[in-house]
């Protein structure tokens, strides 16, 4: 199966409005999508997104998805594998890139001061 997204040419992005939380994250964790859909349970898709943190917000557990992620870090700062408390981990500034095949652990994570990432996720084609 291809992957497919609608055609959209270039938009306003409303940094305001449009944003929800994501299931499994806390609420000072929000996304909007800007194209496609993904279908986990399917295996099949592919979104565009932009996923912001509050100052100070971070995640408890790492992540492990069976789709393909490539992240950029547009603004703030990321710190990738706190543990449970929000404490340790690595800091990354805007203008680092991740690129993550399905399978692969990442975070948990937290956000000093506040980020927005650029994210597209995929399932390979079958």
């Amino acid at each position: 199966m291809a992957i497919t997204k609608e055609h959209k040419e270039f938009f306003a992005v409303d940094f305001e409005n449009g944003w929800e939380t994501p299931e499994g994250y806390p609420s000072g964790i929000k996304q909007k999508i800007l194209a496609g859909a993904i279908d986990d349970d399917a295996r099949t898709g592919s979104r565009t997104r932009l996923l912001r943190f509050d100052p100070g917000v971070y995640t408890t557990e790492p992540f492990v998805h069976d789709h393909w992620e490539e992240v950029y870090l547009v603004s703030g700062d990321l710190t990738v594998g706190n543990d449970a408390n929000g404490e340790g981990g690595e800091p990354f500034d805007a203008g680092t890139y991740a690129c993550r095949p399905p399978g692969a652990h990442h975070g948990p994570f937290k956000s000093e001061n506040g980020c927005v990432l650029f994210e597209i996720h995929y399932y390979d084609p079958a």
